[in-house]
């Protein structure tokens, strides 16, 4: 039988495997380090397998008796229903179908939820649960198709004023998602939703701190003085050659990481818009990763110094910012910015450096061009902006881009 500290502590390897409870249910663990409850059964001769949904977001079992959402307990209901010769997983279907047919929106959004969640990446479940919750005591018992602009505005100017606006607004956009969902399957005949679009005035966002890629120099030269941990340096290095989000970085296991082939595949489990993003690694990214390699301590790449078992805290690339004198003037999250200004003015096109930001484009299509037909410009620019850091650290200039120039 498993425990809840064997399914926490479970880690990635180099393939998928599973680690047995009782009963024919078990975790099953990615090669991302994504873990989710199954079940393998036949029925009527084939082979099949029920996913119970997504570990930690449902906990192996409940030690309080009060919450049924728990892998032990749904498999359980599953064994039953193999039991009398009904198939579960068709009665996991059945049960979507009956939502729909319920009619009134918690049942709907229920059932949108559900057929959505697999995919995507953890931040993605936390927001989208939450922003679901704050609805449903407005209009969570309402039929979808008698609900109107009115209500709705109603319980956006509401939210406004309990929580904050950018939380209604968060609230409306996933509603309109889930009205989408309502019309496609016939439950409403409109999505008001999405005629309520900026009716909730947001306040202006604040851009992280960051500063202009002439002042890297003298904040590599603070970097280099200080007295962190070799890794913490790397990571900061590694941050602003490859401008990616800290946690898609502190979070990175040897596995995504192709050394040779010069490239790193991020897993859309640890990305915000939860698709994969590839990175090419420039000579001096790959440099940096050589000397992790050659340090290296288990799956993570950046571990916790405690707990190999764990990554770097995400608070650790802070405190050394501030403790080198850049408290105020520049963050982790700012290195992108500094790295997006420069690239956009030295002449990159804006569609290369968006992509390479992981900013996807909303159009399936266009997606899906951008990223077949950008990698090797995208290749082309993470060497100039590696090659134009180490120009201004020796002294030089930086000077506009040329097709070629990076090689």
């Amino acid at each position: 039988m498993l425990t809840d500290i064997k399914a926490k502590n479970a880690r990635a390897k180099a393939a998928p495997y599973k680690l047995a409870d009782r009963d024919g249910l078990y975790l099953y663990v990615s090669v991302t380090g994504a873990k989710s409850w199954r079940f393998d059964f036949r029925h009527a001769g084939k082979r099949q397998t029920l996913t119970y949904g997504q570990y930690p977001q449902i906990p192996l079992a409940d030690q309080t008796g009060k919450n049924p959402n728990n892998a032990r307990s749904l498999h359980a209901e599953a064994r039953k229903v193999l039991a009398k010769g009904d198939n579960p997983a068709l009665q996991k279907k059945r049960k979507k179908f009956q939502l729909l047919a319920a009619g009134d929106f918690r049942s709907i959004a229920e059932a949108w939820y559900e057929e959505k969640v697999s995919p995507r990446s953890a931040s993605w479940k936390r927001n989208a649960r939450r922003w679901l919750d704050l609805s449903y005591p407005y209009i969570g018992s309402v039929a979808a198709k008698d609900i109107g602009a009115a209500e709705l505005l109603a319980m956006l100017k509401d939210l406004a004023k309990k929580k904050k606006p950018y939380t209604a607004e968060a609230v409306r956009k996933t509603l309109a998602l889930v009205f989408d969902y309502a019309i496609q399957n016939l439950k409403a005949n409109n999505n008001p939703a999405r005629s309520l679009r900026r009716v909730i005035e947001k306040p202006k966002a604040k851009s992280h701190p960051h500063i202009p890629a002439k002042g890297l120099p003298a904040f590599l030269k603070a970097l280099d003085k200080s007295e962190a941990d070799i890794r913490t340096k790397l990571a900061t290095r590694l941050l602003m050659f490859c401008f990616c989000r800290k946690n898609e970085l502190l979070q990175a296991k040897w596995p995504e990481v192709d050394i040779q082939a010069e490239q790193w595949e991020i897993p859309g489990s640890r990305m915000k818009n939860g698709e994969p993003h590839l990175v090419p690694l420039s000579p001096q990214a790959v440099e940096c990763f050589r000397k992790l390699e050659a340090i290296r301590d288990g799956d993570y790449i950046f571990p916790k110094k405690s707990d190999r078992e764990y990554p770097m805290a995400a608070a650790t690339l802070n405190m050394l910012f501030k403790r080198i004198g850049y408290d105020g003037k520049l963050t982790p999250h700012g290195l992108r910015s500094t790295a997006s200004t420069a690239l956009n003015e030295a002449g990159f096109r804006a569609d290369v450096i968006e992509r390479q930001l992981s900013h996807v484009e909303r159009n399936d299509v266009r997606r899906a061009y951008n990223k077949s037909q950008y990698l090797a410009e995208r290749k082309e620019l993470m060497e100039f902006w590696a090659n134009m850091i180490d120009s201004l650290c020796a002294g030089g200039k930086v000077i506009p881009f040329r097709r070629g120039q990076a090689a």
